[in-house]
């Protein structure tokens, strides 16, 4: 039976908020009625090609307490979200369909995963308009002063180009709907168990006992930047690793759109004009760059990001043993940095900086393993994963990206330098007792 005419459909990928996302602004600015998509695709829940769950329990957890929030978000702004556990090629053009849509807004992605759901969706809708809008950078493509094919190859010339000369926009705002724009809703968010999960309780030693949604992760800005104001010691403390206030940990809420790089900048800016500015505010906004610079080494060089020889196009003699794979992952190695790093991230969908850098170097350069497979096993367990800073990072340490210098970390060292007295070891290191 065919429902009202709804104009603008909204599909939710990782721009799962409502303050300043520019797909939902655009959507609801046009005086006609709007609503909201989320699927949980089955795909995002299978074994990839190394043999790892795309997406395991710590991130699946989190994406539902994500939708939850949205949800709820989006209803006190009359916008219903429509919530399937389907593919979005079966379910999209049927509500395409059910509600007579003609315009889809999203938000523009690039890799080639994002774009393969895409296709399928357009094959099978005629007559809808769709809307690409960037939606998940600091600086927009739009206002940058070079050509994305002409994006550096080193990030501090990245960098130096776009901090001085580039003004960052301003949030975009979206518009209460009437409560004529609701419609019948019947769907339901997936538990763990419709995904394949048991449920599980948090680390006791995690230092990322956060939940996901946008409210928890304003909650969080408000309480690192305006409470404790942790913010003004970031660069001190941010090569910690142990407790949940050493780093913003911003990062898995970035990660799926729960807030954007906009909306942090912003807040740093008020800290800085409330209280004071100083290395560690102006290094936040750094990372914020980094994270914008991976995001266009994958615009400008596409699926190469994925390959062994990476945008380098390096040629290294890489293995795949099994065993030693396996003495990685579960923190089994000659190094107990290493592992204590390692059993972290198993036990927690989490870890540092720090230890990320060195894992992954010691994996690609110390074991000299296919770099793809530490990639493929973080974008599975890490509560943050997103495709542009994991493969990015990756490449940057096997010596087939942007790291002119093609670095090896020492993992004793590190951890002598950052983990002087063992409580970071002992606290991890404990379990693999057991």
């Amino acid at each position: 039976m065919q429902k009202d005419k709804i104009e603008n459909l909204v599909w939710f990928r990782n721009d799962l908020r409502t303050i300043d996302n520019t797909v939902l602004s655009e959507a609801t600015n046009k005086g006609s009625k709007v609503f909201g998509v989320y699927c949980f695709d089955p795909k995002q829940f299978e074994i990839d090609a190394f043999g790892f769950k795309k997406t395991e329990k710590y991130r699946a957890k989190f994406l539902i307490e994500t939708v939850e929030n949205l949800k709820a978000q989006l209803s006190n702004h009359n916008i219903d979200l429509l919530v399937y556990h389907e593919h979005p090629e079966e379910i999209i053009p049927s509500i395409c369909e059910t509600y007579d849509v003609s315009n889809i807004y999203l938000q523009k992605e690039w890799t080639q995963e994002e774009i393969d759901v895409e296709n399928a969706v357009k094959e099978k809708i005629n007559n809808v308009s769709w809307h690409h809008i960037y939606n998940q950078f600091l600086y927009h493509p739009e206002d940058i002063n070079f050509e994305i094919h002409q994006t550096p190859q080193v990030f501090t010339v990245f960098r130096k180009k776009l901090e001085k000369y580039i003004t960052i926009r301003h949030e975009s705002t979206i518009k209460k709907q009437s409560e004529t724009n609701r419609i019948e809703n019947e769907t339901r968010i997936p538990t763990l168990t419709d995904l394949g999960f048991e449920d599980f309780e948090t680390h006791t030693n995690s230092a990322f006992p956060f939940k996901g949604g946008e409210t928890e992760a304003l909650q969080r800005l408000e309480d690192y930047f305006f409470i404790t104001k942790k913010l003004g010691f970031y660069k001190k403390t941010r090569n910690g690793l142990v407790g949940k206030d050493y780093s913003s940990k911003f990062s898995p809420w970035l990660a799926n759109g729960s807030i954007s790089a906009r909306k942090i900048y912003w807040n740093v800016k008020h800290f800085e004009k409330e209280h004071y500015n100083n290395e560690s505010t102006y290094w936040l906004i750094f990372e914020l760059i980094w994270r914008d610079y991976f995001r266009y080494i994958s615009l400008k060089h596409g699926n190469s990001i994925f390959k062994l020889d990476g945008i380098l196009n390096k040629n290294y003699e890489w293995k795949t043993d099994q065993k030693l794979i396996d003495n990685w992952i579960n923190g089994n190695t000659k190094s107990d940095f290493v592992n204590a790093n390692m059993i972290e991230l198993k036990e927690t969908g989490w870890m540092s900086n720090r230890g990320r850098q060195n894992v992954a170097s010691y994996f690609a350069k110390e074991l000299q393993l296919d770099w793809r497979i530490g990639a493929a096993y973080f974008e599975s367990l890490l509560l943050d994963y997103d495709v542009h800073s994991n493969y990015g990072n990756w490449m940057y340490v096997a010596g087939v990206g942007n790291d002119p210098r093609d670095r090896k970390f020492n993992a004793q060292l590190q951890a002598e330098r950052y983990d002087s007295k063992g409580n970071y070891r002992n606290l991890w290191l404990q379990l693999s007792l057991f």
